[in-house]
Order: structure tokens, then C-alpha cells, then sequence
């Protein structure tokens, strides 16, 4: 059986399909670390952290902001299903402004009787920090 030349990549959130697409080469922010998939990777499921993910078609590379779910990867296919799944050029990036603004503000204020608080406004900081990161790489590149 011959090995794959492309992967499906699929991303979807619980609110839509974020992306469906024939690519080359896919980085995910597995909760361990970085995974790197090609075409003919071994079958794996692992979670994901917050974080920035890209993949390649050809020699152009494509960025997308995802948080909390998991990956799934087949020799043939990537799926992702998370809870924020974001394309860089959708990303509203005076509205990641200011939810990083109002987490960096919760967290200045919290006390430690509110810790469930705490955690959110830190899980919240981190997704407006990506959306950030991840914005910004289409900004260079225009």
C-alpha cells in the first residue's frame, strides 16, 4: 500500500467547520509539545494546549489561533476538534485587544479566595495573546 502524498485537514470548532483542505504539512501545540505531521504519520489522538498552529500547501504557510481539544492524526487526515479555532486573517484583533486587557485586569485584581477566577482570566489572557501572535503573522506578510 502505497503512503499518502497530502493530509486532510480538518478544524473544527462547536460552532462551525473552521477548515477543510489538502495540505502537505501540519504543526499542532499538542499539550506534551509541538506535533509535526506529514503524510504516512503513525495514528495518534492527543490534547491541545492554547497555542499557534500552521500548515503548509506547497511553500506558502497558513496560521490559525486554537485552545483547549484535541487532535487527531491519521496517515492520511488531521482533525482537529477545539474549543477556539481561528484562521489568522479572521481574527478581530481590537477585540483580542481588549479581552487581553480585561483578563490582564482580572488577574490584577484577584485574591486568592477566588481561584476558578483566576484560572479563567489566565486561560482567557493566553487565548487573547495567540490571537495576537497568530494576527500578526498575516500583518507581516501583507
Amino acid at each position: 500500500m502505497a503512503l499518502p502524498t497530502k493530509l486532510v485537514l480538518e478544524v473544527v470548532t462547536p460552532d462551525r467547520l473552521v477548515l477543510r483542505e489538502d495540505v502537505d504539512e501540519v504543526v499542532v501545540p499538542g499539550s506534551e509539545g509541538e506535533l509535526g505531521v506529514l503524510p504516512g504519520h503513525t495514528p495518534l489522538l492527543a490534547t491541545l494546549k492554547v497555542g499557534e498552529m500552521w500548515y503548509r500547501t506547497g511553500s506558502e504557510r497558513h496560521y490559525l489561533a486554537v485552545a483547549m481539544g484535541f487532535v487527531e492524526i491519521l496517515p492520511d487526515r488531521v482533525t482537529i476538534l477545539a474549543q477556539v479555532g481561528e484562521r489568522a486573517q479572521d481574527i478581530d484583533v481590537a477585540r483580542a485587544e481588549r479581552a487581553k486587557q480585561r483578563a490582564e485586569g482580572r488577574i490584577a485584581g484577584s485574591t486568592a479566595a477566588t481561584d476558578i477566577d483566576l484560572e479563567r482570566a489566565r486561560i482567557a489572557l493566553m487565548k487573547s495573546l495567540i490571537r495576537l501572535q497568530v494576527a500578526a503573522k498575516v500583518r507581516m506578510r501583507s
